[in-house]
């Protein structure tokens, strides 16, 4: 579980690829707080930790996980938005996020706002999939890259974030332009009230 409060940007060092997953290697400033098993998302992924070495961690992805995700398009050098798994003995300064990547969005527009930045971003449209809950709503939560963001004027298929400076700086929104693929995972508390209407219908 994680709370969307990005720590820091990681930076890719190795991919390698096995059969059908990816090892990802990558370096941040707490790998020696890091320990094998442990969960820390990427870009919003949770990956388990596999290996430490050299100042360095791997960290694994299947192939459900590069077809629903970004991280199938990293590079070397890249930066990727990381944030270890939520202790459960504070306050919760983002929202609920799983680390469950639902769907990839491609940023469609960015507006420079005198200081802060507004990015728009379109996502695939499926009727069947909203009415579960995959969808956003105005001032509700979304989860891009891993950052827990506020959404601003939801269409069927488009919403649009606010990012203040400090985000901005701090994770890997910097890179993101229009044509870019965003990591996005819908709100966990839409998808049950979505489930019970279901269930209530039925």
């Amino acid at each position: 579980m994680f709370s969307g409060i990005v720590e820091e940007t990681a930076v890719v060092t190795a991919i390698e690829r096995e059969l059908d997953n990816v090892h990802f290697t990558l370096k941040c400033s707490f790998v020696d707080e890091l320990g094998i098993d442990q969960s820390v998302a990427h870009n919003g992924v949770c990956l388990t930790v596999v290996r430490i070495q050299d100042g360095q961690y791997t960290v694994t992805a299947m192939r459900e996980t590069l077809e629903r995700s970004n991280l199938g398009l990293l590079k070397v050098g890249d930066e990727v938005n990381v944030e270890r798994s939520m202790m459960m003995n504070g306050r919760l300064d983002g929202h609920i996020v799983q680390g469950h990547v639902d769907q990839t969005a491609e940023c469609i527009a960015v507006e420079d706002q005198e200081g802060s930045h507004q990015y728009t971003f379109r996502y695939k449209f499926d009727a069947e999939m909203a009415s579960r809950g995959y969808f956003t709503v105005d001032k509700g939560s979304v989860t891009v890259n891993g950052v827990s963001l506020t959404v601003c004027n939801p269409t069927q298929d488009t919403f649009q974030v606010c990012i203040i400076p400090y985000t901005f700086e701090h994770t890997n929104f910097h890179n993101i332009q229009v044509g870019t693929f965003v990591n996005i995972e819908f709100d966990i508390i839409g998808k049950y009230i979505a489930r019970m209407n279901a269930l209530s219908k039925a």
